[in-house]
């Protein structure tokens, strides 16, 4: 009888022990599929990517392209990948005697896609960001868009930002145009309405029909949407912002980084670049 106090504490501690060890390994299991979370680097992107040689070797640069933002990257009516950014991938994988093969992706998915291998680089107007540089390397930039105001041809109140004030101004959802708007033109414009949208044909057809008042956005973008559907819309003023889009290639795969560096350079010195601005954009490209 004088054993059975003793004989339960034992029971007690080892029950707290089996516990104890059954959290720990939940812990552990916590922390390691927060760190295989899609689209979060740990700096460890070149486990899954190829490097220069292998590309090399396989005679093929795998491209990461999202296929539907005209004109820089979409399916021409031969269902081939088109656009000014498919033209820069088959012309910088030429000069580094690859071929481009296209893979189509979701810009949602490009950083992981990337990561995971599923291509070698991202050649799909992929800004470069102080946050995207922190999960991926660039090159230099291969383009610079100027984002501009757009308003209805017959508004000639709104020229600037800072009219925007007491106004409706559309922008679309997440991207680095709302950011630009709420973060850095409302505090220095002052009170206006911020209308988001999921798709560029959507806000447009309301700045079209008067149901905001001004959107931001880059015009390369916009021209064959506005040439397709017939919005009366302009472009007004100096730029707002630019956003500069580079090659992206994993987090220290700095080889390749270099080579595509070099060869966006040659796309330069040769003319070639000049040459595919022209054609998908109707005029030369700005001096650097």
């Amino acid at each position: 009888m004088k054993n059975k106090p003793r004989k339960s504490l034992i029971l007690v501690l080892a029950a707290f022990l089996l516990v104890a060890l059954a959290l720990s390994g939940c812990g552990s299991s916590a922390r390691d599929q927060a760190g295989s979370t899609p689209g979060v680097s740990d700096n460890t992107g070149n486990k899954n990517s190829r490097t220069l040689e292998q590309i090399k070797q396989s005679g093929v640069l795998k491209v990461g392209i999202m296929g539907t933002y005209a004109p820089y990257n979409f399916l021409n009516d031969k269902k081939e990948m088109d656009g000014f950014d498919a033209d820069i991938a088959k012309e910088v994988a030429k000069k580094m005697g690859l071929k481009a093969e296209f893979v189509s992706q979701e810009f949602s998915g490009m950083i992981a896609g990337l990561q995971a291998g599923k291509f070698d680089t991202v050649i799909s107007q992929m800004t470069i960001t102080e946050d995207r540089q922190k999960q991926m390397d660039f090159t230099e930039p291969y383009i610079t868009n100027q984002v501009k105001v757009i308003v209805k041809q017959d508004n000639n109140s709104i020229t600037k930002l800072e009219d925007f004030k007491g106004k409706n101004i559309g922008v679309g959802l997440g991207t680095n145009d709302e950011a630009y708007l709420r973060n850095e033109a409302l505090p220095k414009v002052g009170n206006f309405t911020i209308k988001t949208y999921d798709d560029v044909i959507t806000s447009l057809q309301d700045l079209n029909n008067g149901r905001i008042d001004a959107t931001i956005n880059n015009m390369y973008a916009l021209k064959p949407i506005v040439e397709k559907n017939g919005f009366k819309i302009k472009a007004v003023g100096e730029a707002v912002k630019s956003d500069k889009a580079g090659i992206a290639v994993t987090k220290g795969n700095t080889e390749l980084r270099d080579a595509l560096n070099q060869a966006l350079k040659d796309l330069k010195a040769d003319g070639t670049y000049k040459t595919i601005f022209t054609k998908w954009f109707g005029e030369e490209p700005p001096a650097e």
